[in-house]
């Protein structure tokens, strides 16, 4: 008899825990081994055993053969050829690959909890959570073979839309191409006046992460640096209007930490002088400010999905806006700069493959191949988008252990205030916080060198505030770069004095003496505990010193 995959036979089976069962329906799911040996699943006339792997009914249609309505596919068995007496009819396709999708998923739930490390001594400022659904998202999506954007990823642009309650999300391949993509797309001929050109201004902070003001200088634009405040380390928003000028066009502004700023105000005098908000987002997903999530306020909003944020796709971002426009020309710049919007494996979503005019090409030419743009390849395979659509669900909970743990951490650290400046949310705001950033204070017994070294020594992770003053970095002293400070002419970043850094003088603060360490939800609430008693460790033995 020659059995093949999808092929349901009755066979001998002996089961401990049905011992009066002699034989059964089995879905064959392997080919003969070398010694004759298939691996089966069991086909069970009642309803799906809740002790099962996974509980899946067949239904009259998934077979060419009749089945009762409440057959179920349950456990695993292997059977030898001889034992199988006959072949009573075939699965259909697609119903195989569902059952086999959720057998591969099941092994790979079993082999995520077998093998997933245990508790470790270290506390690591920021990290990934992940579970046996992640690894069966992979799982699910390699099994398509489909190698860039698909199913997945489609299905995650739409959820993350409706979860933010915006009108368009796209992918891209990191926070910082978010970011590229952002200030890129505005620099498009299609905003006609509204649109950067070389030489405009966009107002932003220097006590920030470097590809928040990367794009700007990558499309010639200029970088208007204001200061930051101590506590809530985000824009100061009473510096934003001396230093908006006849070219200034812009505001691009992080949420530092997860920390909303002052979105009335900024959006105010957005408003005000008809300038474009980018919103970057990519620390604070979850966060919200005055009940509305962060990420919904600006022109543009973008995100990051890297290991160390508040979800993961292992390297992933994207753009949010509600603007059709401003969609369409994000999209171009993001796939080669191309004019048509087909997804990956699409041809002619607009009904006129070969019937358009643009540029100088012959009439005609292949709309898949008419660039607007000057882009780039800037998307993420199916992969990823299956890992943020499991990470998606859980950002809930991840949110609500991050405020947990920011608590108990602010609660034991108030002990301490004399010798550090401890976080403060923005007013109207409610962060979902990134992590937990300390300025120490002038005192006489330690530095932030010395705290950061007991720190990393105890195996308790800690990192800068980013770049610190920016302007202060190598990129900046060893290249010629256009800026403006505040209200301050136009200047060479290579010819910068003590004088233009002093008009910073919190983000010099910041450089100096803040810190931060992790509060992510992988932390627990022993781990915190345990940093909290790191800390009166340290202090006492300082004390003890003088």
């Amino acid at each position: 008899m020659d059995i093949n995959i999808g092929d349901i036979v009755l066979g001998d089976v002996a089961l401990a825990h049905l011992p009066h069962l002699k034989q059964s329906l089995l879905l064959i799911i392997t080919k003969p081994d070398g010694y004759g040996n298939l691996l089966g699943l069991l086909l069970n006339a009642h309803q799906p055993d809740s002790n099962s792997p996974w509980k899946i009914r067949m239904s009259d249609g998934e077979a060419d053969i009749p089945l009762n309505a409440s057959i179920s596919v349950s456990y695993p068995y292997i059977i030898h050829k001889t034992s199988c007496r006959a072949i009573q009819g075939k699965v259909k396709k697609e119903f195989l690959d569902y059952i086999l999708r959720s057998f591969v998923k099941f092994s790979a739930d079993v082999h995520f909890e077998a093998l997933s490390p245990g508790d470790s001594f270290a506390v690591p400022p920021s990290g990934k959570v992940l579970d046996g659904k992640d690894l069966a998202n992979m799982i699910d999506a390699s099994l398509d073979m489909w190698l860039t954007s698909g199913r997945f990823n489609d299905e995650f642009e739409e959820k993350l839309a409706v979860h933010l309650g915006m009108k368009y999300a796209l992918t891209t391949n990191s926070g910082s191409s978010a970011n590229l993509l952002a200030i890129s797309s505005l620099t498009s001929h299609q905003l006609g006046e509204r649109k950067l050109k070389d030489g405009d201004e966009v107002i932003t902070v220097a006590a920030g992460f470097p590809t928040t003001v990367s794009p700007l200088i990558q499309n010639r634009l200029v970088p208007v640096f204001v200061d930051i405040e101590l506590g809530t380390y985000n824009i100061d928003v009473s510096q934003i209007e001396e230093a908006i000028s006849k070219k200034t066009k812009a505001l691009f502004v992080a949420h530092t930490l997860g920390n909303p700023f002052n979105l009335d105000r900024v959006m105010e005098l957005c408003d005000k002088y008809n300038l474009w908000l980018i919103e970057d987002n990519c620390d604070a997903f979850g966060s919200t400010y005055q009940n509305r999530q962060t990420g919904t306020f600006g022109h543009i909003s973008t995100m990051s999905f890297y290991p160390a944020h508040h979800i993961t796709m292992g390297e992933g971002g994207a753009v949010v806006t509600n603007d059709s426009s401003l969609y369409r020309i994000l999209m171009s710049f993001r796939d080669w700069g191309r004019d048509c919007w087909c997804r990956p494996g699409k041809d002619n979503s607009c009904s006129k493959r070969f019937g358009w005019k643009l540029g100088s090409l012959p009439e005609g030419y292949d709309h898949k191949y008419i660039y607007s743009h000057i882009g780039y390849n800037l998307k993420i395979t199916d992969w990823q988008a299956a890992i943020g659509l499991s990470q998606l669900e859980k950002l809930p909970l991840f949110t609500k252990r991050r405020r947990e743990n920011f608590r108990l951490l602010y609660k034991g650290l108030q002990a301490f205030e004399d010798y550090f400046i401890l976080p403060r949310a923005t007013e109207r705001s409610n962060p979902s916080w990134f992590g937990f950033p300390l300025t120490v204070k002038k005192n006489k017994i330690f530095s932030k060198i010395d705290i950061v070294n007991f720190l990393e020594d105890s195996r308790i992770g800690t990192r800068q505030l980013f770049a610190g003053n920016m302007l202060r970095q190598p990129a900046f002293i060893q290249t010629p770069l256009r800026l403006r400070i505040r209200n301050s002419p136009l200047l060479n970043s290579q010819r910068l004095s003590g004088k233009h850094y002093r008009m910073l003088p919190n983000s010099d603060t910041v450089m100096k003496n803040t810190f931060w360490i992790g509060l992510w939800p992988g932390i627990n609430r022993n781990a915190i505990l345990s940093v909290l008693g790191r800390f009166d460790d340290f202090i006492k033995s300082r004390k003890a010193d003088v």
